[in-house]
């Protein structure tokens, strides 16, 4: 069955900014199709299209219905669209919980180069930090990344007050 394919080509060592035994050039196990938002993609894995929500991180809505699109949303979404462009190579890592209660993958993502995708997000302001358990392999992480951009306003952090 697909799904446990997905998993296991998900799998991965929780614990480092890479996973376990990567030498800087991760072999991908996903193609983008699309960016939903910030903080979720859809991508390709062995030709199933999957909806990817992005572990730790929390960006602004701008898609949840009956809710008004929030502050560094749209800039969220685009900075998220600028480092994933439609038809790149991923390699996702799943933590302990494969799926949330939407029926989205749960996956921390890679670039090929090693970029963890996530963290990125976070050091760069345009998510907060949000740990759902089980999946906390990258919490520390998150939140280190996120209070680092909050100390210098950056993104999110300096451009969005309350």
């Amino acid at each position: 069955m697909w799904v446990a394919v997905v998993l296991v080509a998900c799998a991965g060592a929780p614990g480092g900014s890479q996973p376990a035994g990567t030498a800087g050039v991760l072999t991908p196990n996903a193609t983008l199709v699309r960016v939903v938002d910030g903080d979720t993609i859809d991508v390709r894995i062995d030709g199933t299209e999957e909806r990817v929500r992005l572990i730790g991180i929390d960006t602004p809505e701008t898609k949840k219905p009956d809710t008004p699109v929030e502050c560094f949303g749209p800039e969220a979404t685009a900075f998220t669209t600028s480092l994933l462009p439609e038809g790149i190579a991923l390699h996702l890592e799943r933590d302990v919980e494969a799926r949330d209660a939407y029926g989205r993958l749960l996956a921390y993502a890679y670039l090929a180069d090693g970029t963890f995708v996530n963290l990125e997000i976070a050091r760069q302001g345009y998510a907060q930090p949000l740990t759902i358990p089980p999946n906390v392999a990258h919490a520390d992480e998150f939140v280190a990344a996120a209070r680092a951009a909050e100390a210098t306003d950056v993104g999110l952090w300096g451009g969005c007050s309350g």
